[in-house]
């Protein structure tokens, strides 16, 4: 550009500048003060047009301003790294329509650290397994702003882990997030819209981000595996190393009433491991949502923080990524404190240290249980017990749904026995036979082939209790449904006329421990209980008098 078309360029702005600053000067005369007041009964149109186009402008700058923090939001948003999720699903449809479910995953992957830490454990000492630490899915209802949290335990074992077949379920990640994806849908029944993962220093930055927080912890505890250790009892305050040292605890010891040594070896062991961790998790969430609402979520300071802290340890999928400005803005206003956090109900044989399964050792494990489970699921869904979790469609009637039985414990009659009590609740039961016991105790699984056929497995997954889980995989005898019988089950029996609905039948097939077992009424069927296995877990239990919790505003013990 030339000299003089650069000072022509200049002079026009000087000239815009003048023309802006005598048109708000002139502005001012007419909002303050008039020279010449309207004759009495005159309408002062020309000061009214005035407001209206300084209500104008006052909204144009606002849109302006809000466009400009939420192009750089975008900008932070884009620094997230996207991963391609096969399985993920629409909407849900039914009674929630249009919520989602976005599935929260903590992964151990140590190589992506930034630094090394002693209580990580090194990914060049070879600590490089990739599993989901913590298995959350938050479900979200836009049209009514509800939202729901809801923990699997990573230690659930179940049969499609992985592609090629059974494992706990934090084993999955190895294989990329689509076997996650794949193996809640086809084994609980949950579809998932959204996948989000957090690394280990995604989470302390974010903690970082808002300054740490303050919890109140009413013991003092310790665990050697993860470095956490708060000598006195008190609020405390947590950077983001020291909330990772705590949200990551499973071992945790606790000085407990009337122990007056600092000696750890004399402290006592929390019995609970993963669900007392997922507990904490769930307050500590609690705990950090109220941190950042109190410093204003939806605050352009705020929000620039926390998505400048953790954007490039996040990973999402791609329409996640494109949402979630949107989300934050429909979502900022919801309460912490009412937000449910669910946990699914799990069996734990804790004197159990190894599970083995097919010849392999597993560790320790928990069980999938039901009914417990399902009834948090359509809890968590807001859904009901007739109601197809995955579509939001009614399930078929009995009458519809093609079953064959597999005898998988080896037990005398136990197939026969258990399409006898599912022929009873209206069931067409067809092929009979056995199949290779896999372990001590064995999950009964539901599986069905196709996802034509999940509606019909869910349908015949509630007739049952106990070790319940279902999967997509082969059936036999032309069947939509395969029910391959485990220990620790029972059928429902048919409901007698009214009586409402269906009670437990209590006959006893067989046990899993090897003793001698009787024959089964047309009634029911049912596995008997393993001594190893503890009562369905809560899913939403209280927290246990060492737990840490909220602060007060004068440093006192929260609710």
């Amino acid at each position: 550009m030339s000299r003089s078309s650069a000072r022509r360029g200049r002079h026009s702005a000087q000239g815009r500048r003048s023309f802006d600053e005598a048109g708000l000067r002139a502005l001012g005369e007419q909002m303050h003060g008039s020279p010449t007041p309207p004759a009495a009964g005159h309408r002062p149109r020309r000061k009214r047009r005035w407001l209206r186009r300084t209500a104008l402008v006052a909204a144009i700058v606002l849109v302006v301003g809000v466009g400009a923090v939420a192009g750089y939001n975008w900008y932070l948003f884009n620094r997230i790294h996207t991963v391609d999720v096969q399985g993920l699903k629409g909407s849900n449809t039914g009674a929630e329509s249009g919520s989602e479910n976005i599935l929260m995953v903590g992964s151990t992957d140590r190589c992506d650290l930034a630094k090394t830490d002693p209580f990580y454990q090194d990914c060049l000492q070879g600590h490089t397994g990739i599993n989901s630490d913590v298995i959350m899915i938050l479900h979200l209802v836009p049209a009514t702003k509800k939202v729901t949290l809801l923990s699997i335990p990573r230690d659930t074992f179940v049969p499609n882990a992985r592609a090629e077949g059974a494992n706990k379920i934090d084993a999955g990640l190895v294989e990329g997030p689509s076997q996650l994806v794949d193996s809640i849908e086809e084994d609980f029944g949950i579809p998932i819209q959204h996948y989000m993962e957090l690394n280990f220093d995604g989470f302390s930055n974010i903690v970082q981000s808002v300054g740490g927080i303050h919890m109140y912890f009413p013991e003092p505890v310790f665990d050697h595996q993860t470095g956490l250790d708060v000598e006195t009892p008190g609020c405390v305050y947590l950077d983001g190393a020291d909330a990772l040292k705590l949200v990551r605890s499973r071992d945790l010891q606790y000085k407990g009433p009337g122990v007056t040594t600092p000696d750890h070896a004399y402290w006592t062991y929390e019995t609970q491991s993963d669900l007392a961790r997922i507990l904490r998790d769930h307050e500590f969430l609690r705990v950090l949502a109220t941190t950042v609402a109190k410093q204003g979520l939806g605050n352009p300071i705020t929000d620039e923080r926390l998505i400048a802290a953790s954007a490039p340890q996040v990973e999402t999928d791609p329409d996640l990524r494109g949402q979630l400005l949107g989300l934050l803005n429909a979502f900022h206003a919801v309460s912490p404190d009412g937000v449910p956090q669910l946990t699914l109900p799990i069996q734990s044989p804790y004197t159990t240290a190894s599970y083995v399964y097919k010849g392999g050792d597993y560790g320790e494990v928990v069980y999938p249980t039901a009914p417990s489970d399902g009834q948090v699921i359509d809890q968590f869904l807001g859904t009901s017990a007739d109601v197809d979790t995955m579509t939001g469609q009614p399930l078929p009637p009995p009458s519809s749904v093609t079953v064959a039985v597999l005898n998988g414990t080896g037990l005398a009659d136990q197939a026969a026995a258990t399409g006898s009590a599912l022929g009873a609740l209206g069931f067409q039961v067809g092929t009979l036979s056995d199949t290779p016991r896999v372990g001590t105790p064995a999950e009964t699984v539901v599986t069905y082939a196709s996802p034509a056929d999940e509606a019909a497995a869910e349908l015949v997954a509630h007739q049952l209790s106990g070790l319940v889980i279902m999967a997509r995989g082969q059936t036999v005898g032309g069947s939509m449904v395969t029910v391959t019988t485990g220990t620790d089950f029972a059928v429902d029996a048919p409901p007698s006329a009214g009586n409402g609905p269906s009670s437990s039948a209590s006959t006893t097939t067989g046990s899993s421990s090897g003793a001698s077992s009787s024959g089964a009424s047309s009634s029911g069927a049912s596995g008997a209980s393993t001594s190893a296995l503890a009562a369905p877990t809560a899913s939403n239990p209280a927290l246990q008098p060492w737990d840490p919790r909220s602060c007060t505003a004068n440093g006192g013990e929260g609710p």
